[in-house]
């Protein structure tokens, strides 16, 4: 979710094999577009492709729908979420049944398979502002629930049955969120405190033994996702990088875009290793070759 207090929003894509790197004189990397600025809305949020390698994410042309992009860029309504409700982040689980977190209706979505249909999944009032999900390899899926008025946000956890647990409250504005590639630790970063964490997941998903991993004294964050060889790239958001670091917290790469508002990113394209990155202030998604297939691309696959 864009991190602005003042535009509580999320949505968004990626997937799907472009051309090569392109590189500065420093040989930085860089992205490319995937699609025109403007297709989205500055809600593009929660990137995510399904088993037929399709990319969706929330907000195509207006606020409250999910978009459907295909390989060549081209991107069409998928659906319309019902009533008021705005999404944020999109997941899939082996299945293929599409998970949209909505913010506004305090509430998780679920579109099986072969359907546009959205039906509840769960909802809780006691939920600020619902915005990015990851799901682990066993189909638990944790949420991010950040609370921008006050600086504040929880992580809560769906189990397969559907029970919905607060697993931790009193924490910062609760953003980009990601499960390791072998489903053993989480991930969850605090936007305006410039912080991610990490935890332990346990046989029934709870969380343990919490330590910071990485903290920055500038820019915040938004969206995150692993690769397979469990690296993390992280969305920074106002700096318009995307920042890949291994599981032990060292710098690999940081990857120059052409907007300055990443929201999120996902893995896409021949074998999973393009990633795709939704752009706030551009309304679009940029591209580049990612350094091994996604965690989430394999999964699904």
């Amino acid at each position: 979710m864009n991190y602005s207090p003042t535009k509580p929003s999320k949505i968004l894509i990626g997937f799907f094999m472009l051309g090569s790197l392109a590189t500065s004189s420093a040989q930085t990397p860089t992205s490319s577009d995937f699609m025109p600025e403007s297709s989205f809305t500055e809600g593009i949020e929660g990137p995510a492709v399904d088993k037929e390698g399709m990319l969706y994410a929330v907000n195509f042309k207006e606020q409250g729908t999910i978009g459907k992009v295909n390989k060549e860029g081209k991107g069409e309504i998928f659906l319309r979420l019902p009533g008021k409700s705005v999404g944020n982040g999109i997941r899939f689980d082996r299945e293929g049944n599409m998970y949209i977190a909505d913010y506004v209706g305090h509430a998780i979505y679920q579109v099986k398979k072969g359907s546009n249909n959205p039906e509840v999944w769960v909802q809780d009032s006691r939920m600020s502002q619902p915005n990015d999900l990851a799901i682990s390899p066993n189909g638990i899926l944790y949420l991010s629930d950040p609370n921008w008025a006050n600086g504040t946000g929880s992580i809560w956890m769906v189990n397969t049955d559907k029970k919905i647990i607060l697993l931790e409250s009193n924490m910062g504005t609760t953003n980009g969120i990601e499960v390791s590639p072998d489903g053993k630790r989480l991930y969850v970063n605090e936007s305006l405190q410039r912080n991610i964490w990490q935890y332990d997941i346990n046989e029934d998903g709870s969380l343990s033994n919490k330590t910071k991993f990485l903290s920055f004294d500038d820019y915040g964050m938004d969206g995150m996702r692993c690769d397979m060889q469990g690296n993390l790239y992280i969305a920074r958001y106002d700096k318009g990088t995307v920042l890949i670091v291994s599981p032990e917290g060292k710098t690999l790469q940081e990857v120059v875009l052409k907007g300055k508002k990443p929201s999120n990113i996902t893995f896409g394209g021949v074998d999973g290793k393009t990633c795709f990155v939704t752009m706030a202030d551009r309304g679009c998604f940029e591209t580049f070759p990612a350094l091994n297939s996604g965690n989430y691309y394999n999964l699904v696959h």
